[in-house]
């Protein structure tokens, strides 16, 4: 069985929904990083970035939201395009436009708005002026496709849910609507029975995280702070 280290943060609930989607069986362990599990050295061992999620599957390791999916796809065969030329460009392009520029771009529009100690336009209008373009570049490509890979649903769709369910936070409310093309494909995704289920994980496992970002939890999501003594 899949032992599959999570929280409910965008890039593990990426790989909540693919296991769903590919119906693997899996153990849910919590890493709760507000309390600082990342930080342990038992799970630096499975993951030396010391991020969720990673998994464990017959003693292999894997890390990193994109290469887990990637690994799931070929292991399952499942929510992968036919192995020609063309589908693995296609396929490893836009997997990893999400890795390099979604995933980063938003993740810093969220901290640089939301959670630094200090707001500094540079860094706001820079991170949100770079996540408005790459989601507007995902949106014309939904414009001409059903699916980001065309007419089927494929672990790209599953990467892209992770991050563009929370576009009210990453730029603003209603700007996923903006986006129509990409809202049409959120919306059928969210419809999806194993959705439902990714999204209901904590409850199925009886895990709870922490919420409040108190001193402690500070501590363990941003210790480079600690370096400016912030």
């Amino acid at each position: 069985m899949i032992k599959f280290y999570y929280n409910t943060s965008p890039n593990p609930m990426k790989i909540a929904l693919c296991l769903e989607e590919m119906n693997l069986s899996y153990e849910a362990i919590p890493i709760d990083t507000r309390k600082g599990d990342q930080h342990s050295d038992s799970y630096k061992a499975i993951n030396p970035n010391a991020k969720a999620p990673a998994i464990e599957d017959d003693g292999h390791v894997v890390f990193d939201s994109n290469a887990i999916l990637l690994y799931l796809a070929e292991k399952s065969g499942k929510f992968i395009t036919e192995n020609t030329p063309k589908n693995r460009a296609d396929l490893l392009s836009w997997l990893m436009f999400v890795a390099t520029g979604i995933g980063p771009y938003s993740g810093q529009s969220v901290h640089f708005q939301h959670m630094a100690p200090q707001k500094l336009d540079y860094a706001i209008n820079r991170y949100l002026f770079e996540a408005e373009r790459h989601y507007n570049i995902l949106d014309d490509r939904l414009s001409n496709n059903q699916y980001m890979l065309g007419d089927i649903y494929t672990i790209v769709d599953i990467c892209v849910w992770g991050w563009a369910r929370m576009l009210p936070k990453v730029i603003g409310e209603g700007e996923l609507e903006k986006r129509t093309n990409l809202n049409r494909l959120m919306t059928e995704i969210n419809n999806r029975e194993a959705t439902k289920r990714a999204l209901n994980i904590t409850n199925t496992n009886n895990h709870s995280f922490k919420v409040e970002i108190d001193a402690e939890a500070s501590k363990h999501l941003f210790p480079s702070n600690e370096r400016l003594k912030i």
